[in-house]
């Protein structure tokens, strides 16, 4: 039976409903979400419950150990929210269109499985937004702009924006951007640390590498249980007094030790050989 979904304004069935979100399964271990809303992948409520289900689906994947999260086509990796549907709705739907967005970037950013944005185009406004809740950024050269220009609407980047680019370039820098909304190149995005790396090349040769990238995060290669708990330690951690954020990490390490990867990894430094992971 049909579960009914109200978003929008529209009534939808979770079989007929527009497909904005895509999952499929790169080889080994890599699960990829496409937002998918060309040309500029803007988000409405519908999308935002797909990409929703999209990171549960991957956390609940046990084969699944990096997560890359891109945008359809060539020009855009997001835009941001939708404008024409926020010039619809009320401010009731708006709060709550923003509370859930918040709740599911905080679920992509807590989900314990390394995420890496694949800037493939621009990426403003909740773009943005949606890359800072990722790990790794990497972008495609010469492929757009970047920034959070929500002040020239009249309002802030309110799915996370004020506090993730804080946390990410300091309080100086990161108001200095948003209050004059100027958008930047993926370089100098580069030089202030909120992108990793930039690759030349088409979509597909960009992809390609992004891809190259990820894997050396997968089992064999990498222990995904310690680069999991990596990540729970650093972005739990850093919202927690210092003493607090020791005994997470205490914690995370002894989880880390009671596993075979760690046993693998300890023996194979004496025997002086590469180890070999399983994720057990």
């Amino acid at each position: 039976m049909a579960t009914k979904i109200e978003t929008d304004g529209k009534t939808a069935t979770s079989e007929n409903a527009k497909t904005l979100v895509t999952y499929r399964k790169e080889g080994d271990h890599i699960a990829v979400v496409t937002l998918e809303d060309p040309p500029a992948n803007t988000y409405t409520h519908d999308m935002m419950r797909q990409l929703d289900e999209c990171i549960l689906r991957a956390r609940f994947d046990k084969d699944v150990q990096v997560i890359i999260l891109t945008g359809a086509g060539e020009k855009f990796f997001c835009a941001g929210a939708n404008i024409g549907m926020l010039q619809k709705v009320d401010p009731t739907f708006k709060y709550y269109f923003c509370l859930h967005a918040n709740e599911t970037l905080t679920r992509l950013e807590q989900t314990p499985k390394l995420v890496i944005a694949a800037l493939n185009g621009h990426t403003v406004g909740g773009g943005l937004e949606i890359a800072l809740a990722c790990d790794i950024r990497l972008a495609r050269k010469n492929a757009g702009k970047i920034g959070l220009p929500e002040v020239a609407l009249g309002v802030l980047p309110g799915t996370g924006g004020t506090q993730r680019l804080t946390r990410a370039v300091g309080r100086g820098k990161a108001l200095e951007l948003m209050v004059t909304g100027r958008t930047f190149s993926f370089e100098e995005a580069q030089e202030l640390g909120l992108v990793t790396d930039i690759y030349e090349g088409d979509v597909a040769s960009f992809f390609k590498d992004v891809l190259s990238y990820a894997k050396q995060f997968t089992t064999p290669n990498k222990a995904a249980k310690a680069v999991g708990n990596i990540k729970r330690s650093v972005v739990s951690g850093g919202e927690v007094p210092f003493s607090e954020a020791l005994a997470i990490e205490r914690e995370l390490q002894q989880l880390l030790f009671q596993s075979s990867d760690a046993k693998e990894g300890l023996n194979a430094y004496v025997e002086k050989r590469m180890a070999k992971f399983t994720n057990t």
